[in-house]
């Protein structure tokens, strides 16, 4: 009997030791085959893009419990062209929306969306997966933000804030980055400069504070910033049909208030319904002291009409 135990025993560890030595070949085998993967893509251009249009539209007649007709819609491009030779990589994306909100009530209609960015990421491979980099990113809006009230007998006014290059940034400078992948991306780049452009109109107004608007002195048009800067890109599959990809660039300025990091991160979850239509989740949150102090929050959910490319 103590010989059957004895047996059995180390028949199991054997079987133990032969499981943990399997799972880590195919850990190994799995790493080495993701590796080939980005080892072996071919040379040249991989371009893939995605124009989403939303829409919706609500009609209330002799609605007792109240509501008010509105119509909007929202035009979202996102274009991605990447480029390979050897060891160079250089990866470039074109995020692109615009809204618009019209109320029965209302005297002016109002943006739900408007962005303008574009990523560059240019690539010499180090060691493993890591590269010596070059990143550029560029932000701005396409058209006038107002800011709303009421006027003295109660109808609505507007005020012009903000406006296309007012503001806009570009951040740019040298790093390292790590790529697994066109799905799984991070960059840091310990010497970034970052520019924020404005129309002096805005800083010559009468009374006008220094860096009251997006921290551009008085009569000036330009913000300059030099700091640390990290970006991540992670897109995966939730489930079948359904895709989430994630944005975020963080960043601190070493010239003034180096605690104070600025957050811009991004979700856009797509649920494929068929070729043409699905449902579409956009969610972007900013922290930016020099804009606001606190975070500014975006969100826009709706079924619409989807078009790859």
């Amino acid at each position: 009997m103590r010989a059957i135990v004895i047996t059995l025993f180390l028949l199991y560890s054997v079987a133990e030791v032969q499981a943990q030595n399997t799972e880590k070949e195919l850990i190994k085998n799995t790493e080495a085959a993701v590796k080939n993967i980005n080892d072996t893509l071919p040379n040249g251009w991989r371009k893939k893009g995605n124009i989403a249009f939303l829409f919706s539209q609500s009609n209330f007649n002799n609605w007792i419990a109240g509501g008010e007709n509105n119509l909007s819609g929202n035009l979202g491009i996102n274009y991605d062209f990447n480029y390979k030779k050897d060891k160079l990589t250089w990866d470039n994306k074109i995020i692109a929306s615009y809204g618009l909100l019209q109320t029965k009530n209302a005297d002016f209609e109002k943006k739900t969306d408007d962005r303008f960015e574009f990523n560059s990421t240019l690539g010499q491979h180090a060691f493993g997966n890591w590269y010596y980099s070059l990143f550029l990113n560029f932000r701005t809006q396409f058209t006038r933000g107002y800011i709303y009230g009421k006027d003295a007998n109660g109808a609505e006014i507007r005020t012009e804030n903000t406006n296309f290059l007012s503001p806009g940034y570009l951040t740019f400078g040298p790093g390292l980055f790590w790529k697994k992948g066109d799905h799984l991306r991070l960059n840091f780049a310990p010497l970034t400069s970052k520019m924020t452009f404005v129309d002096d109109f805005y800083t010559s107004q009468p009374g006008y504070v220094d860096g009251a608007y997006f921290g551009v002195d008085a009569n000036k048009s330009l913000r300059y910033e030099l700091g640390f800067y990290a970006s991540a890109f992670y897109k995966f599959n939730i489930m079948t049909n359904v895709s989430a990809e994630n944005t975020l660039n963080l960043y601190t300025n070493y010239l003034e208030d180096p605690q104070n990091v600025d957050m811009d991160y991004s979700l856009a979850i797509v649920m494929k319904i068929n070729k043409f239509l699905s449902a579409n989740l956009n969610f972007q949150a900013i922290y930016d002291d020099n804009a606001f102090q606190g975070f500014q929050t975006r969100q826009v959910f709706g079924l619409g009409v989807n078009y790859g490319f």
